[in-house]
């Protein structure tokens, strides 16, 4: 596959554009988090790692010195993946204090044991360095059977200052109405996706008009901060 459609292609699944309000059905999800990424990427700089990057869909929002990937070897899918290192699920292969700032993307969830995760990202961060992770609040199960917990903000708050963090600030992406779209499209895509033509009906027919709906009555009605898709957490190391 030629390297600007490869590109473009992952734009509209992380990053999406138009094009992606049609054909992608995390839009409202994707969309809205990447907007709250972007918001807090000038305070992720420097030596950066990338806890469970997959392909690295959100390294053009920082400005780096270097930008490490870090994946656990699984051994499935990892052609699929951009990582630099590999590692065995517990201990990081970096030397104490090795990073400025660490970004961990909707990998919380899929961590059995977040005190010792916590614990080993306090570790390789430099004094004062600072983390931003996310984790889904709204969400169904995904990547079975490794989708362990979901996390409230008051929750996260907690576990952060427990392992070593002072959280700087919190946000809840995509607090409104259109969490019910969203929905309601992760409901079409689970049952309509491993069937082509059904996907692509699915997708012209309804998912596509969920997505143009949520996103305008999202605009309308007035925000609900105890209803959203994903917690956004920026902390620094104690």
């Amino acid at each position: 596959m030629n390297d600007k459609i490869k590109a473009f292609i992952e734009k509209q699944n992380f990053n999406p554009g138009l094009i992606g309000l049609i054909v992608n059905p995390f839009f409202i999800a994707r969309k809205g988090l990447a907007e709250t990424i972007k918001s807090l990427s000038k305070e992720i700089n420097g030596k950066i790692l990338d806890v469970g990057c997959g392909t690295k869909p959100y390294v053009s929002f920082f400005n780096y010195t270097e930008y490490i990937g870090l994946e656990v070897d699984t051994g499935i899918d990892s052609e699929k993946k951009e990582a630099d290192y590999y590692y065995d699920g517990k201990t990081f292969p970096f030397n104490s204090e090795s990073f400025d700032s660490i970004i961990c993307n909707q990998v919380l969830e899929h961590v059995f044991e977040p005190k010792g995760f916590l614990k080993e990202i306090n570790r390789v961060l430099k004094p004062n360095g600072k983390i931003l992770l996310t984790v889904p609040f709204v969400w169904d199960e995904h990547e079975q059977p490794y989708d362990f917990a979901r996390y409230s903000s008051f929750g996260l708050v907690y576990l952060f200052e427990q392992n070593g963090f002072k959280v700087l600030r919190q946000d809840k992406s995509v607090p409104n109405i259109a969490v019910i779209f969203q929905l309601l499209n992760g409901y079409f895509y689970k049952i309509s996706h491993r069937k082509k033509i059904l996907k692509w009906i699915f997708t012209l027919l309804i998912i596509f008009p969920l997505n143009l709906i949520g996103i305008i009555l999202g605009k309308i009605f007035p925000n609900n901060n105890d209803l959203y898709l994903d917690n956004v957490i920026l902390a620094q190391k104690i």
